[in-house]
């Protein structure tokens, strides 16, 4: 951070026994403690030193991180693996910057983040302030919203509207900018916690029975499901929808769409589709934007959706083939349309069988996938780590990096997963880890993921032995940003793979050094030893495997 001005005398909470008005700083927390939040992802700053003061008198606990964009990465999975408002606190200038770059992942994850940033004091704005910058307008292009508190008094409101939106509707990130005079401010009334409730939603049965019909008319009938589903409480909903209805019900939250691996041979299934119901699912990129050849030319779509700017565009993108738009929340419409099923009919019942197979589908020769060049191939890495975690069956796999992140997706199944998302960014591991172990602190998590990204927050290895977060990083190394590598292969030519070389670190010897548990892998038989080892040492472990540089799999039947 920037050299900080020279600080001046604290405050004391009381003078001479006598109690004092509350600081905007405890309406902030008082806010926060009133919405259920218990934990808070934070780097420290001057601007937000009157909130970390407040926290001293609440049970919120604060998980003090090494880089903003951590904290924001750590909110993010904590909101996904939890259901709740996941909360980031950093400083102004450079420290809102450095976090708001993360609230780009959770926005296409669809997860609701509260970022709070504190920033010069409202009197000095326009004056040159320390650390001066419009920091709404920095957060604003990657969140719900993004607004700066104009008064003390509105502190503790602002909080409750700021919850409210990146709840409701498509959730997803939202940011306030504290300034620290208001902060600092002492108030003269009572200024009890505010609670806002979610407007009224849209009937949710009498959607579902309207899209009840229209599945019954369909022979080839698929249900997709957004992000905002795409947690371990709203797979289990999707499970329920399918059993209920018959018609297969997917999840998608990978930028890789139609081609997502961990789909396995959905672009066939997708293509022989007749009908296409939207739940909470943007008609975009992830499938071709619904055009031919990745969807039959006479598909009909259903697009439910709480944003009206989706639902034009969907209208906008199918025309006449659109045949049902309706403003909604996905996971209510979701409940309600398990509740009253269409009826099932025998030709669904086959389809749904052939839906499975194909997303199921693993090639025959990943069994005995080897790496040609003596290191070791992902999938026998990935082999490891399924073994591993189907003796941990409550265990979360945390996936990131271009290529190597796209092999566990395929082979690894598990309840609780986290991934970068459609966004596509990728460096978040290290902290979705943490947080997940935060979540979840019983069950065992281990992040795959690539050098590459190991690079971006290796330093939270501190963060994680401070606050006794124990996960396993199997970090595929390969020595190259193997994405670009992969790009450059099919676009340039081998001759022209420039300037995407690593290092073949020892990264193990990093986190080593750092106090936690390093091993160093070049033969597939040492894996489940290291595993079983890093599980066993009860620290934050790093499992360095020299792997062969592949491209990620696109998942093809025939």
């Amino acid at each position: 951070m920037s050299p900080a001005p020279a600080p001046t005398a604290a405050v004391p909470l009381a003078a001479a026994g006598q109690d004092l008005a509350p600081r905007g700083a405890d309406l902030v927390v008082r806010a926060l403690e009133a919405h259920g939040v218990k934990r808070i992802f934070s780097l420290s700053g001057n601007h937000i030193m009157p909130v970390y003061d407040a926290l001293l008198d609440t049970d919120i606990a604060l998980v003090h991180v090494r880089q903003e964009a951590a904290a924001v990465h750590m909110a993010d999975a904590h909101a996904r693996l939890t259901g709740e408002v996941g909360v980031a606190l950093v400083t102004g200038g450079q420290g809102l910057s450095n976090g708001a770059a993360a609230l780009f992942t959770a926005l296409g994850a669809e997860s609701p983040v509260l970022l709070l940033s504190g920033q010069a004091g409202i009197g000095e704005l326009g004056r040159g302030a320390f650390q001066e910058m419009d920091q709404a307008a920095v957060a604003r292009p990657m969140a719900k919203a993004s607004w700066m508190v104009e008064s003390a008094e509105a502190l503790g409101a602002d909080i409750a509207r700021a919850i409210r939106i990146a709840r409701e509707g498509r959730p997803g990130p939202v940011h306030l900018a504290l300034p620290v005079d208001l902060l600092e401010q002492r108030l003269t009334t009572s200024q009890p916690p505010v609670t806002i409730e979610p407007p009224t939603a849209p009937d949710a049965q009498a959607i579902a029975g309207r899209l009840a019909a229209l599945l019954e008319s369909a022979d080839r009938p698929l249900i997709l499901c957004g992000p905002a589903l795409c947690t371990p409480r709203g797979r289990g909903s999707m499970a329920r929808l399918e059993a209920a209805t018959g018609v297969p019900v997917i999840g998608m939250e990978s930028p890789r769409g139609v081609n997502d691996p961990g789909l396995g041979a959905f672009a066939e299934l997708l293509a022989e589709a007749d009908l296409v119901l939207l739940l909470g699912k943007a008609l975009d990129f992830t499938l071709r934007f619904g055009a031919p050849p990745a969807v039959a030319a006479s598909c009909r779509f259903a697009v439910v959706d709480p944003d009206p700017d989706l639902l034009a565009r969907a209208a906008k993108a199918k025309g006449p083939l659109l045949v049902e738009r309706v403003e909604g929340e996905a996971g209510s419409v979701l409940a309600a349309l398990a509740a009253s099923p269409p009826a099932a009919a025998a030709a669904r019942a086959s389809w749904l069988a052939r839906a499975r197979e194909a997303l199921a589908f693993l090639p025959a020769a990943w069994a005995n996938a080897r790496a040609a060049s003596g290191r070791i191939h992902p999938v026998e890495l990935c082999v490891a780590v399924r073994d591993f975690l189907a003796r941990h069956s409550d265990g979360t796999l945390v996936c990131d990096g271009g290529e190597i992140g796209q092999w566990p997706q395929a082979s690894v199944k598990t309840q609780n997963r986290i991934i970068n998302g459609v966004s596509g960014t990728i460096g978040a591991s290290i902290p979705f880890a943490i947080a997940a172990r935060l979540a979840r602190p019983e069950a065992p998590v281990v992040a795959v993921m690539g050098d590459g990204t190991f690079g971006f927050h290796m330093a939270e290895f501190d963060t994680a032995l401070r606050v006794g977060a124990p996960f396993i990083a199997v970090i595929g190394n390969d020595a190259r940003w193997n994405a670009e590598h992969q790009i450059q292969l099919r676009t340039y030519g081998a001759e022209r793979t420039r300037y995407c070389d690593l290092l073949p670190t020892r990264y193990d010897e990093v986190v080593g050094a750092l106090g936690g548990y390093g091993a160093f892998v070049t033969d597939a038989a040492d894996l489940p030893a290291a595993l079983a080892e890093a599980h066993a040492s009860g620290l934050p472990a790093a499992i360095n495997v020299m792997i062969e540089g592949v491209p990620a799999p696109v998942i093809r039947r025939g």
